[in-house]
C-alpha cells in the first residue's frame, strides 16, 4: 500500500497558494463575531475567526496574539486561523 507523507497543512497550503500569512493582536471585538487586529507592521484590519475554531470553541478575546490569513484579493480583511497561548 503506498504510503502518503502530505499532511494536511501541506494540501492546505497548496489549496491556497495566493494567502499570506501574518501574526497580529487583538484589538477590539466587533458584532457578528468579527475582531480588529493590528498586525506586525502595524496596520489594522477587520478579521472573522475560520470554521475550525468555531467548530472547536477556541475563543478569541482582545489581547490575544492570533496567525491571520490575507488573501490578496482583500487586503483589508483577513481570518484568524490560531490563536497563540
Amino acid at each position: 500500500m503506498p504510503e502518503n507523507n502530505n499532511n494536511e497543512n501541506e494540501k492546505q497550503e497548496k489549496k491556497d497558494g495566493n494567502v499570506f500569512t501574518v501574526k497580529g493582536k487583538v484589538v477590539e471585538q466587533l458584532p457578528n463575531v468579527m475582531f480588529k487586529v493590528k498586525l506586525e507592521n502595524g496596520a489594522i484590519i477587520k478579521c472573522h475567526v475560520s470554521g475550525k475554531m468555531r467548530m472547536y470553541n477556541i475563543r478569541v478575546l482582545p489581547g490575544d496574539e492570533v496567525k491571520v490569513e490575507i488573501t490578496p484579493y482583500d487586503p483589508k480583511k483577513g481570518r484568524i486561523v490560531y490563536r497563540y497561548k
